[in-house]
């Protein structure tokens, strides 16, 4: 991955957080504060502008400050939980205008162990996790097995998509959604569905 593939995968993930907004925010309106889909799209907007008007020196760059921008813009939970994942992944990173797939994967890690340091979510606990984690785990296997970019972005993208789903049937043990008790099953988690704009994302600019 080099700097302008990281900033092609942020300004996709843009678009599909502003197209999807809406859909967001119905899931939050359900189980959280309905706020998600707001939240997010102010956010990228701000990671838009950010990537409109900066010189980066590396991939590290690009996502150490597309992740502060995040922790500044966005209110709510998701603020903090992505913005760390993104400053976490940059700050794995080598130096330089290239990475490696072991690299990022490794960065991609940093990123779902900076998420449940913050939040303290382990997976079957209807969060940002149960796509995150599964996602992580596909990314890493692709990339031991010798796949390319596009591949394991596509794995990763399928199993962030199959694991946000799994969360309609789970009861929320963290968050606001965790208030509702057993009436927050039945839902599909919003963050987890974030979770997997994202990783759809990374899928779509790497198709061949």
């Amino acid at each position: 991955m080099d700097v302008t593939l990281a900033i092609t995968w942020l300004r996709a993930v843009a678009d599909s957080v502003a197209a999807d907004a809406d859909e967001l925010t119905k899931l939050d309106s359900a189980i959280g504060d309905g706020d998600h889909g707001v939240n997010l799209r102010r956010g990228f907007t701000a990671v838009t502008a950010l990537l409109d008007g900066t010189e980066f020196t590396g991939v590290g760059d690009v996502f150490v400050r597309t992740g502060g921008t995040l922790i500044s813009k966005v209110g709510g939970a998701s603020g903090p939980l992505y913005g760390s994942a993104f400053r976490a992944l940059g700050k794995a990173l080598p130096p330089g205008p290239v990475v490696t797939l072991p690299d990022l994967a490794g960065g991609l890690r940093a990123g779902l162990d900076a998420v449940s340091a913050l939040g303290g979510a382990i997976p079957g606990d209807k969060t940002i996790v149960d796509a995150y984690r599964p996602a992580l785990a596909a990314f890493e296997e692709a990339v031991i097995g010798g796949a390319a970019l596009p591949e394991a972005a596509a794995g990763a993208a399928r199993a962030a998509g199959d694991g946000a789903r799994a969360t309609i049937s789970l009861t929320a043990r963290k968050g606001r959604a965790s208030y509702l008790g057993e009436r927050s099953a039945g839902h599909q988690d919003p963050g987890a569905t974030s979770t997997w704009l994202i990783f759809q994302a990374l899928a779509d600019v790497t198709a061949p």
